[in-house]
């Protein structure tokens, strides 16, 4: 599979994505992420906080804000790699430990 791209993030994870599952994203899931690749980007380079979710240990959730409201990019995490399962914009952050904060 193709890589979209690959991130190195603050928090020692290399996140990445194929071309075929960031097409499922923008398309599927959440369509009005399509123009956003380089605030996503930026979120996993340079977040404002990284959380473990509550209700899955494996699943990080990276946060930025961008004025009114946050990116939230969720990563699916296995022996230190990542991949990005659903990425969002949102007005408040979600509940789970913080594991990393600028």
């Amino acid at each position: 599979m193709e890589i979209f791209f690959e991130i190195n993030a603050p928090n020692g994870i290399k996140v990445r994505t194929t071309k075929a599952y960031w097409e499922k994203i923008v398309k599927l899931k959440h369509p009005s992420m399509r123009s956003e690749e380089e605030k996503i980007k930026l979120t996993l380079t340079e977040p404002d906080e990284i959380r473990q979710s509550k209700k899955d240990k494996s699943i990080l959730l990276y946060y930025r804000s961008f004025g009114s409201f946050y990116i939230c990019v969720v990563v699916k995490v296995t022996d230190r790699a990542g991949f990005i399962v659903t990425t969002y914009k949102t007005e408040k952050i979600k509940e789970g430990e913080i594991i990393w904060q600028r």
